[in-house]
């Protein structure tokens, strides 16, 4: 409602009095400070050296030795969950994020749109006179809603951000990223080759967004939130960084689950006696068996020498995404605004266990129903961590990085759950360099956030009545090392996992996710009492049988209050079946332009497992006319028509195994063109791929043709889409480098005509889709 006119309205002005009172930008509390959240992903809380893990992080040392370090922080086990409780501070059932955004089903916990009744802090902040910048990743947008085209209802400037700049999938090449700028699709501002990498290049919007405030609003505090690509797969770094760690991972990760416990126990992370789980605690038929860990003994000595590099690879790109962050911190510092910013440094679940037991060098392989050998991937272990992998370590060092507990990502175990937290805000926090023990959550982050700038969550947020915080604040844990835990209870559930924490004990149902079992009403619960066992070790159901079926009981009534139910561990294939809104009904053809954005994947043209055609108007005004007039995909995965030599080259990639598939024109003299191919489908392999015949089109005449092979899944999941007069990201061919921007001539369109012969394997289709969290 409009605020009344207080001033007085006169035939002549000179006899009025304005009212300027309603268009006063509005003005955070005297000393209100700054907030910096640093989220990474997938990361166990057993892998970074403040909780006395090997992997270094001098920054968020120098942070813990001038804060607090939080050891019984948790997360809802998995990235868009976990994200969407940073956002508002509730469950992320009452968010809608049962699970990321790509498995959503419909249901009021689970249908992917953050309801308006659960506003954001972003938005409580901004109001109260705050600034507030988002950079990295976000995978809380709808994934219909998440290209060009789409309404940026549910995008982050329209939930309280004054600006965003990063992702929006679960996932992005750090090398060559698919980049959101507020409100639209923008190609990366430089090359690999030019020292891009992701990291630095989220770190130096980071620091712009702060310097051009405070020239223009001094005073004004903000809120900044940063979500690097780290350390989620592709685990991308330079080679400097992964060299650091050489030979530090050697010994394996059952050697380092022994070693690192000893060290979480000597910094006071884990207390005394803390036990350590079994690599593979779960009983056969409980769980999926791509969540194995194969033991180190039981490998080759080419494995370990390969796993091993994976490991260091994983390291270097933590480290070397801690110093892109330290450079935020030394900004901060040099501009004096350090000492009243409340710095939040965490992860968002536990490490990943998606690389399978034997991990991979192309996650699109295992994706595609495709060998993944260790003899090719041995190939490229000088390669790992650059543009030419996209890489994932096996299942066994998420383990190893979730030391002491047991699994990991996914899981409601607290090798699932369990995350880093420090915290450091000088003017706040007395404390400098303590340990803090008590029992807290994702949901908590937003109260503690509000109460350390004087702010209250308001009943009424844009004109929607909002529903209570979930959460309690822990800053009563600033300055009191033995303050008894204020959060007396929090719920667990994910992809059909369940577990329930209440004062001091927890219970855990044995059901993995994606497990298909169903049956809930036959699951066992464990219980365990974790003032004396942290590490959820020692089952005590048959000792205290009462108290598990009390936890039992509390789980389904918070499973009601928060609308968790219906519970869903049904396998990929049916969860990736389920009808969702789209933005368009699918067609035969397909026309695009030049000059416009990317098109994500997830609404482009799918020629997996069909026969399609691709023809485009040209005109060639040069005879040095290049450059690329159809990509899509990259150098995992894709196909694109170029020019090159004067030549009309398509090139379909498939699944980054060489050779490539090339075919090749004579010279082409300047002049109008329609250029194009098309490829018959003729039969399918036996992983689902087609195979059939391509011919390369200048205008009605076939000037190539042999035998090809497509792909049976995506060519990427997040990045990477269909582009027209450039490549947008990785270049999908080595005959040329991305963006291979068309010159010497003109693109009218290109159309994509798709047949209706398309076999897919929506179960391979569904484990990428999931694994891509």
């Amino acid at each position: 409602m409009a605020t009344p006119f207080k001033g007085v309205i006169n035939t002549d002005i000179r006899d009025s009095t304005p009212d300027w009172e309603p268009f006063i930008p509005p003005k955070a509390p005297e000393g209100a400070p700054n907030v910096l959240i640093v989220l990474y992903d997938d990361t166990g809380l057993a892998a970074w050296s403040p909780y006395g893990g090997r992997i270094q992080m001098p920054t968020m040392q120098r942070l813990a030795d001038n804060g607090l370090t939080y050891t019984q922080w948790h997360t809802t086990a998995l990235c868009s969950p976990t994200r969407s409780c940073f956002l508002t501070g509730r469950n992320h059932h009452q968010n809608a994020m049962a699970c990321i955004t790509e498995a959503s089903t419909g249901f009021p916990g689970s249908h992917g749109h953050i309801p308006p009744e659960c506003g954001t802090l972003a938005e409580v902040m901004r109001q109260a006179g705050w600034s507030t910048f988002w950079l990295g990743k976000n995978h809380n947008v709808p994934v219909e809603e998440t290209h060009a085209g789409a309404s940026k209802s549910n995008w982050p400037l329209h939930q309280g951000w004054d600006r965003f700049y990063g992702f929006l999938g679960g996932e992005t090449n750090n090398w060559y990223p698919t980049l959101v700028e507020d409100n639209r699709m923008i190609d990366q501002p430089y090359q690999p080759e030019e020292g891009y990498h992701l990291s630095k290049d989220l770190a130096d919007n980071a620091i712009q967004m702060i310097r051009d405030l405070k020239v223009s609003a001094p005073s004004r505090p903000w809120l900044t939130w940063f979500c690097p690509g780290a350390n989620h797969a592709p685990h991308h770094v330079a080679t400097e960084w992964a060299d650091k760690y050489k030979g530090q991972f050697d010994d394996g990760y059952e050697a380092y689950r022994e070693w690192v416990l000893g060290r979480m126990v000597e910094k006071g992370v884990m207390p005394e006696g803390t036990e350590l789980t079994p690599l593979n605690p779960m009983p056969e038929g409980t769980y999926s068996p791509n969540d194995d860990v194969r033991p180190w003994d039981s490998l080759s000595d080419e494995e370990k020498k390969l796993f091993a590099r994976m490991a260091e690879v994983y390291a270097g790109f933590s480290e070397y995404t801690d110093h892109e962050v330290g450079r935020i911190v030394d900004y901060l510092e040099e501009s004096a605004q350090l000492e009243n910013t409340l710095i939040l440094y965490c992860a968002d679940n536990g490490a990943s266990g998606e690389g399978s037991p034997n991990g991979s060098v192309n996650e699109n392989l295992f994706f595609n129903g495709w060998p993944d050998s260790v003899e090719e991937n041995l190939k490229h272990i000088d390669d790992l961590g650059s543009p030419s992998t996209y890489n994932h370590y096996p299942t066994g060092w998420a383990v190893a990085f979730s030391t002491p507990f047991k699994m990991f990502k996914r899981y409601s175990y607290a090798g699932g759950t369990c995350d880093p937290l420090v915290i450091h805000w000088p003017a706040g926090i007395e404390a400098k360099g303590e340990v803090r023990h008590q029992y807290h959550h994702a949901t908590d982050i937003v109260p503690t956030i509000l109460e350390c700038c004087g702010l209250q969550f308001p009943s009424t947020l844009n004109g929607h009545e909002q529903v209570p915080l979930a959460g309690v604040s822990m800053r009563y844990s600033f300055d009191e090392l033995d303050a008894p835990t204020a959060k007396k209870r929090q719920y667990y559930a994910m992809l059909g996992t369940r577990g329930i924490w209440d004062q001091g004990w927890k219970a855990v149902a044995v059901h993995g996710p994606l497990s298909g079992i169903g049956n809930y009403e036959r699951d066992e619960w464990e219980l365990f009492h974790l003032e004396e066992d942290r590490a959820e070790a020692r089952d005590l159901a048959e000792q205290h049988p009462e108290r598990l079926k009390e936890l039992v009981e509390l789980w389904f009534e918070e499973a009601r209050r928060y609308d968790v139910l219906p519970l869903d561990d049904r396998s990929p294939a049916e969860i990736l079946n389920d009808p969702r809104p789209q933005p368009d009904e699918p067609r035969n053809t397909y026309v695009y332009y030049p000059q416009t954005a990317e098109v994500p994947e997830v609404v482009a043209a799918s020629t997996r497992g069909r026969s399609y055609k691709i023809l485009a108007d040209v005109e060639i005004t040069s005879p040095d006319a290049e450059g690329v007039i159809f990509a899509h995909g990259s150098r995992f995965g894709g196909h694109a028509l170029f020019l090159k030599d004067q030549k009309l080259w398509y090139v379909y990639n498939f699944l980054g195994l060489p050779p490539e598939q090339q075919f090749v024109s004579d010279r082409l003299e300047p002049g109008k063109y329609v250029l194009g191919m098309e490829f018959a489908k003729e039969s399918t392999g036996e992983r689902g791929e087609a195979h059939g015949t391509t011919k390369l089109y200048v205008d009605e005449d076939v000037v190539a043709e042999g035998p090809m092979r497509t792909q049976l899944a995506f060519f990427t999941l997040c990045g990477d889409g269909l582009c027209v007069g450039r490549d947008s990201g990785d270049a999908v061919s080595k005959e040329y480098t991305a963006p291979a921007t068309f010159k010497g001539g003109t693109i009218l369109q290109v159309e994509v005509s798709v047949g209706d012969d398309q076999y897919l394997d929506l179960e391979k289709e569904a484990h990428a889709l999931l694994a891509r969290e």
